[in-house]
């Protein structure tokens, strides 16, 4: 698991990196909010660990950046204690909020809880079906379906959109994207009618010109 700390102060970054990599963690660092940008714009990261105060801004302002672009669960520790920072940090959607000085044991066991909780999200189940988004396999009643790798990614397009709807054209796009071959309308269609075929459990939903969608509660 990749977990990016960005910590202007190096003693505490040093003393962390240690901690987290002791406990099987790979650590990115940064000091500054420009190279927390540009690692992950190069890395895919799992964790981020946020200082608000940082020499070239604001931590509340890249976490912003964050939330646009990414969905990645962060953790602000910093040492800005009062109540209005606290809530404002939580306000903005981070899973926590650590104040200086901090126990390492207690950072740990609540990344620990993150990771957990994550881990539960990526086992999507609608009905017979069970979707592992890490490891990329789709089971029947614990039965692995074998897919091909095409009609794989697009069950996971939908997978991890749950209840939102996937546009045709969408499709046809990240088709492209994946194989770099021209796509047609019908090549959907076919794609999907397979799929369909395969899961033999009708849990992708049909919106009429427009596209497709899974959702967590089907209707039955």
């Amino acid at each position: 698991m990749k977990v990016l700390l960005v910590e202007d102060n190096k003693n505490i970054s040093k003393a962390l990196t240690y901690s987290l990599e002791k406990n099987k963690y790979e650590v990115l660092n940064a000091e500054t909010i420009t190279k927390a940008q540009d690692l992950l714009n190069q890395d895919k990261i799992d964790l981020i660990i946020l200082d608000i105060t940082l020499p070239d801004g604001n931590g509340f302002d890249l976490y912003k950046y964050i939330k646009e672009k990414y969905d990645i669960s962060t953790i602000f520790l910093t040492a800005k204690d009062d109540e209005d920072n606290i809530v404002k940090g939580l306000e903005l959607g981070a899973e926590d909020y650590i104040t200086k000085p901090f126990s390492t044991r207690e950072l740990l066991a609540r990344i620990n809880r993150i990771v957990l909780r994550n881990k539960k999200k990526n086992i999507i189940k609608i009905q017979d079906i069970t979707c592992d988004i890490d490891k990329m396999c789709i089971y029947k009643n614990d039965k692995k379906i074998n897919f091909s790798s095409l009609e794989l990614k697009i069950l996971m397009l939908l997978f991890t959109n749950l209840n939102k709807v996937i546009s045709r054209e969408y499709i046809i796009e990240k088709i492209w994207d994946w194989t770099g071959n021209d796509v047609y309308d019908n090549t959907v269609t076919v794609y999907m009618k397979r799929i369909r075929q395969k899961l033999e459990t009708p849990i992708i939903t049909t919106v009429k010109g427009v596209g497709y969608r899974i959702d967590e509660k089907v209707k039955l």
